[in-house]
């Protein structure tokens, strides 16, 4: 009788907890520590490469009703700059000025209970590796997807800029989470050995005399 393979969903979720909290927990206490009163602020972290970003509307300010109200203000009252499109800001606004939050976070819905349902799977939930990968997408998948629904767009605080060399995007935690899961699932299906799909040959017996 053959023992039972191991499973290793619990790093799907140990993964995604920790991803998820480390994501949620900088946003708040970064913009926190930056509000100055709803101005933001930059604080350099690396020289003059990389910097915390915070920026508010200084001039608007949440009006203390509606759900979330007080998930919105944990870090300050004033209303902060959020990214509406996808990562690094890529489609959020269409040529009308309108705003793409509401289908990216019908996205992101839809992304974790795929990656959750992958979780499932009897073959997935034995491959340590995929866990680890499959909580990194998630827990950066759940980040985003609560400020889309709690801020109507995503809080990104982290910035690489060299002036006049680079100027990257700012971004989150949850972004690193995302793009390092997608990176290690998509080098893991490159380099990972395919199995032969030719039949096992059969060795010949001689008739018994």
């Amino acid at each position: 009788m053959t023992a039972p393979t191991s499973s290793h969903r619990w790093l799907f979720w140990v993964v995604g907890l920790l991803g998820l909290t480390a994501d949620l927990g900088s946003k708040y206490g970064i913009f926190g520590y930056l509000y100055n009163e709803g101005r933001g602020g930059t604080s350099p972290m690396i020289g003059q490469l990389f910097f915390l970003d915070v920026k508010y509307y200084s001039d608007k300010k949440y009006d203390g009703t509606g759900i979330g109200f007080q998930l919105r203000t944990i870090s300050g009252k004033h209303v902060p700059f959020v990214n509406h499109g996808a990562l690094f800001g890529m489609g959020g606004q269409d040529d009308q000025g309108r705003d793409h939050n509401h289908w990216f976070a019908i996205v992101s819905i839809a992304a974790a209970i795929f990656v959750a349902g992958w979780s499932l799977r009897a073959d997935a939930r034995r491959d340590r590796f995929l866990m680890v990968v499959l909580g990194l997408i998630f827990a950066g998948t759940l980040g985003n997807l609560y400020d889309r629904v709690v801020f109507r767009g995503v809080r990104d605080f982290l910035h690489f800029h060299w002036e006049g060399v680079i100027d990257w995007p700012v971004f989150n935690i949850a972004d690193v989470c995302l793009v390092t899961g997608a990176s290690l699932l998509a080098l893991e299906a490159f380099f990972r050995p395919q199995a032969s799909s030719e039949p096992t040959p059969v060795a010949a017996t001689s008739p018994q005399a």
